[in-house]
């Protein structure tokens, strides 16, 4: 039996968190959902496991959701380790997706803030739900966007 449960984000941390919350709001719409968090403490670091953990960063509102809703986190650790950039095909968290009035137009507001392409936008017929516009694309930081329109 599943547990009682309601989803209440995805975090995404980045070298800049600035920039990435200006990349969500400018590109997506989202809107910051204050306070600012500037979180450190012993809490932190046994959460963590991270001596001397520091963060900060912001929630963003998503589109299509009132200010109840689940929210984007973004934050930065003063102490980061390096990695490479995520795959589609990496096991773990794979994309955000966002549902566009224009695929092409969503992918050329990505380029335009910064981001990147990943492949090609596609047409597909998917049985029983619709047919399928689709791209994939990358934030400023790499982390995968789903760009979809369904018709």
């Amino acid at each position: 039996m599943p547990i009682q449960a309601k989803y209440v984000h995805t975090n995404l941390t980045g070298r800049d968190w600035r920039g990435l919350v200006r990349f969500y709001c400018d590109v997506f719409g989202c809107v910051p959902k204050p306070p600012e968090r500037d979180l450190r403490g012993d809490w932190l670091d046994r959460l963590t496991a991270l001596p001397h953990a520091h963060l900060t960063g912001l929630h963003l509102r998503l589109p299509g959701y009132d200010a109840d809703g689940p929210t984007l986190e973004i934050f930065r650790y003063d102490q980061m380790t390096s990695g490479s950039p995520p795959v589609v095909n990496e096991p773990g968290f794979g994309h955000l997706a966002f549902l566009v009035d224009d695929v092409p137009a969503a992918l050329a507001a990505v380029l335009t803030g910064g981001g990147s392409a990943v492949g090609e936008v596609v047409t597909t017929p998917v049985t029983g739900v619709g047919t399928l516009r689709v791209a994939y694309a990358r934030d400023p930081e790499g982390n995968i966007l789903e760009l979809q329109h369904w018709s």
